[in-house]
């Protein structure tokens, strides 16, 4: 009986937080180069006091769908597209080092490069990269960064600022947090992929497959109401066998 009710219990939880994920990556379907939480279900161990282990529903583990969304064209030539595997080095809010494919960058009133979303865009050197005052601002296939000085003649030449840190994750164990930001699990930063390049005047969407999160959302809540019945189940034997103890009055 213990069993059966840690079983449905733990089955319930993981089953709401993978409702959660879900409901996440339709809300973020049309976001620039998000990448879709997925839920692997796997066995836990839980042991307690009275039983030599206890073993219930699957626990959720989230983790990414490493697939790339599709690319736009905007022409806007702070906009790229990452290659490959690679990822944009930002910082996040906690300071942190982290890692997102959303390319659509701006300049900031301080003169800071950062993503769409506000986090500052680290540079090879490991700082936050600052752009001048500029007549125009443009981002190279490696990711330099170059601009023309603000009141140049026509004609002028760029000049070049600083490149964007570009990291490849493939062997890394990385986290996604609730910022949406890919973290080195542990801690750490990730080095710089000098053969990662970007696509200028493009974009990633968000490679969140609508038809599928409307399935998974079904199937999930289907696991659920099993798992609420093996609740009811548990009470009603629970029911029964408290009526067989009972004393006749």
């Amino acid at each position: 009986m213990d069993k059966l009710v840690y079983t449905a219990a733990s089955g319930l939880k993981a089953h709401l937080s993978a409702q959660a994920a879900i409901a996440n990556n339709m809300a973020n379907a049309s976001t620039i180069g998000f990448r879709a939480d997925r839920v692997v279900f796997d066995q836990l161990n839980v042991k307690g006091p009275g039983l030599q282990s206890r073993q219930p529903a699957s626990e959720e583990i989230t983790d990414i769908d490493r697939r790339s969304g599709t690319v736009v064209q905007t022409g806007r030539s702070l906009d790229i597209a990452v290659q490959g595997d690679a990822w944009i080095a930002v910082q996040a809010s906690d300071g942190q080092e982290a890692y997102t494919r959303r390319g659509d960058l701006r300049v900031a009133t301080t003169g800071v490069l950062e993503t769409g979303d506000g986090f500052p865009v680290i540079g090879a050197g490991g700082a936050p990269i600052t752009v001048p005052p500029a007549d125009s601002v443009t981002i190279g296939t490696d990711g330099q960064v170059e601009f023309v000085p603000q009141g140049s003649p026509p004609g002028t030449a760029p000049q070049a600022i600083e490149t964007i840190k570009l990291v490849n994750t493939q062997g890394s164990k990385t986290i996604k947090g609730l910022d949406n930001l890919l973290y080195v699990k542990g801690g750490g930063a990730l080095p710089q992929d000098l053969t990662a390049s970007v696509q200028s005047g493009a974009l990633e969407g968000s490679n969140v497959n609508l038809t599928e999160a409307l399935v998974d959302m079904i199937q999930n809540q289907r696991s659920y109401e099993v798992q609420a019945n093996l609740m009811k189940e548990a009470k009603q034997l629970d029911e029964s066998s408290a009526s067989l103890m009972r004393m006749p009055s």
